[in-house]
């Protein structure tokens, strides 16, 4: 059992994917409107929703998941929670979000993607580490479909997919505003990027980067305001 921010708990099943920093870093770098609707490509078990509906009373989420196991423990997670009326998952391939919902039915997507596009699955989780069902071209198609002219995509991703991230964005519509790198120390390499990308927007990219651990070690004030530390 995982303890989050707004006294809200987060179970998950045995194979699934772990909460990991990759969600705590995304969760952090997203800005919601008031009475965002939010649609999470990828939600396995509902943890962005989670963390989003604490960051923002005001929110609603919708995850899309293709595992049904995640799924089933997204639901459960909902439940306990209490977030019934603001939260929700469907066990479904982001392929089909032209079937099941209408053009601009979201103000903000969100998505923690499988990072790779080859080499070994993994044997527990082999549909969140590699991109066998969900490309990156699967998922911008799907969330231009979904965000309305103005609404903004946000993801988290390896550095080394950058250019091939933005370019493929911007074959749907999607422009790059803002980047934020992410190094685990000063001295350290870049080991994850995050995006957001507006629907319809001019050029014109703003530049951010975090640092998780000073040289010792110890957490940095952004680390603890991450995880909500402080």
């Amino acid at each position: 059992m995982e303890y989050l921010p707004k006294g809200f708990t987060l179970e998950i099943p045995e194979g699934a994917f772990p909460l990991s920093t990759d969600s705590m870093v995304l969760a952090h770098f997203v800005r919601l409107p008031r009475n965002a609707r939010v649609l999470d490509l990828g939600s396995g078990c509902g943890t962005l929703g989670l963390l989003l509906c604490a960051k923002e009373d005001s929110c609603t989420v919708t995850g899309m998941e293709l595992e049904e196991t995640a799924h089933l423990a997204a639901l459960e997670n909902i439940r306990r929670n209490g977030l019934a009326p603001r939260m929700e998952s469907i066990c479904a391939d982001l392929q089909s979000v032209s079937e099941m919902f209408s053009p601009g039915s979201y103000t903000v997507c969100v998505s923690n993607p499988p990072y790779f596009s080859g080499g070994p699955a993994s044997s527990q989780t082999p549909l969140a580490r590699r991109e066998d069902a969900c490309t990156p071209a699967q998922l911008f198609q799907a969330a231009a479909w979904a965000l309305k002219f103005g609404g903004d995509f946000f993801l988290v991703h390896r550095p080394e997919r950058l250019a091939e991230l933005i370019a493929a964005a911007a074959e749907e519509n999607l422009e790059a505003k803002r980047l934020r790198l992410v190094r685990h120390r000063p001295d350290g390499p870049v080991s994850l990027i995050l995006l957001q990308l507006r629907k319809g927007a001019k050029p014109g990219l703003q530049w951010e980067e975090i640092v998780l651990h000073h040289p010792d070690g110890t957490p940095t004030p952004v680390w603890q305001e991450i995880y909500h530390l402080k």
